[in-house]
């Protein structure tokens, strides 16, 4: 029984920890911050979560390759190319890693060598677009979303892997071949993260709907409905992945909503209505309460599990999270648009420490006030399209954490938009 918690408290071999997506890590953490482990510098983003298996940290970026890192000393072992943005966290087992890009295919490498073992085409990937998104002109344009920044991270249980696609799917493939074992159909992107649980696959689609299907068959258990926007495309679409834990599925939405279900039929326990800001974050569950963050406004809230109801919060200063929580120990950690990394005391209800990225030191005076708060809105001069594309991307300049923090053993690792991977201690 030790040698299994060790492992465990060891390792994060997959987003949010585990294939139920708690959000909990079997690890101590850094509950006061005594600096910097190492830090990886990567072409391109990284916008995805690490992985952390054994003695290697595995992280891909924007700039289209995975790397491999040494765990203990942060330098390459190995890197593989695909030639196309990867936004998906990785997900190690058995000796391979899997992810998926955006040129469609989804991705099984060694480990060791990083060479690659398979491929598998999807319908290919896009990013959720509409007409009059978010309010943007050209009012009949359909666009492209700048803030679908991330594809869906792998999950692997009982020899296969689950994920989705861009083209409206939930596939499961064979773990050791790549072969499909089934694929659901949904009625847009797909880019939530499964989560698994008593032989139930949980996923979200911006269609609007919330499913559960049997991790076997592909069949559908049940479906929920969360909001509609038919006017601007803002207040809908899931991007959130769900948290399964005793019973319930947790998961936000854009339609500004926090929703606790049940897990066997689908029925609504409650929902969290947080007054029109998105709910992008996958939350994280322990010690009976539910802690999930906002983007817009910039607050961190924990909800009692049963109830919905908000315990307390804590303010970012109006900074967006887009990272998900991470829980281990008594400290919770989760990354913000200023380009920081938060370690939240549980025990206090205070942030601990903060980290700030290289990004951030050196670009983020720039949209920030004179009190350290956001000036996240005054990046876009107007609603027309390019502009908020080009002050997404002057954003994404300034070191913005929106990976979401993998906790293994005494470390937290995460990567920035400034291209560094972060290993702090």
């Amino acid at each position: 029984m030790f040698v299994a918690l060790h492992a465990q408290a060891e390792s994060a071999p997959m987003f949010r920890g585990s294939i139920e997506h708690s959000g909990v890590y079997k690890a101590a953490g850094a509950p006061a911050l005594s600096g910097v482990q190492w830090t990886f510098h990567a072409k391109g983003m990284l916008i995805a979560s690490p992985a952390v298996d054994d003695a290697t940290v595995y992280a891909g970026s924007t700039g289209g390759l995975l790397y491999a890192v040494d765990r203990a000393s942060g330098t390459e072992k190995w890197e593989f190319d695909t030639k196309s943005r990867i936004a998906s966290s990785p997900a190690v087992d058995h000796g391979l890693v899997f992810f998926g890009a955006y040129d469609g295919n989804f991705y099984a490498v060694e480990t060791g060598t990083g060479k690659l073992r398979w491929k598998f085409k999807t319908g290919g990937e896009r990013q959720f677009a509409a007409e009059h998104l978010h309010g943007m002109q050209p009012e009949t344009e359909i666009m492209p979303d700048p803030w679908d920044c991330y594809l869906s991270s792998p999950a692997v249980w009982d020899g296969a892997i689950y994920f989705g696609s861009g083209d409206g799917n939930v596939y499961a493939l064979d773990a050791g071949t790549g072969a499909l074992k089934w694929k659901f159909k949904t009625g847009d992107v797909v880019h939530a993260s499964p989560a698994i649980a008593d032989g139930l696959v949980f996923i979200g689609s911006w269609d609007s709907y919330f499913y559960a299907l049997d991790a076997v068959s592909g069949t559908e258990k049940w479906r929920f409905k969360t909001g509609e926007d038919a006017v601007n495309h803002n207040q809908v679409g899931i991007q959130s992945s769900a948290a399964v834990v005793d019973g319930t599925v947790f998961f936000g939405c854009r339609d500004s909503h926090l929703y606790a279900l049940d897990e066997f039929t689908g029925k609504q326990k409650w929902a969290y209505a947080t007054g029109g800001t998105w709910v992008l974050t996958s939350p994280a569950v322990s010690g009976g309460r539910v802690y999930f963050a906002i983007s817009f406004g910039g607050r961190l809230f924990a909800a009692d599990e049963k109830t919905g109801k908000i315990d307390y919060s804590v303010d970012f200063k109006g900074w967006p999270v887009y990272s998900s929580p991470a829980i281990a120990g008594d400290m919770l950690y989760v990354g913000s648009t200023a380009g920081t990394m938060n370690a939240i005391d549980l025990s206090k209800q205070a942030i601990a420490w903060t980290y700030t990225t290289e990004g951030a030191k050196k670009n983020g005076a720039a949209f920030t006030k004179a009190d350290g708060s956001s000036d996240y809105f005054g990046a876009f001069p107007s609603s027309f399209y390019e502009d908020v594309v080009a002050g997404y991307t002057r954003l994404e300049t300034m070191g913005e954490v929106l990976s979401s923090p993998a906790v293994a053993g005494h470390v937290v690792y995460f990567g920035g938009t400034d291209g560094t991977l972060y290993a702090l201690m």
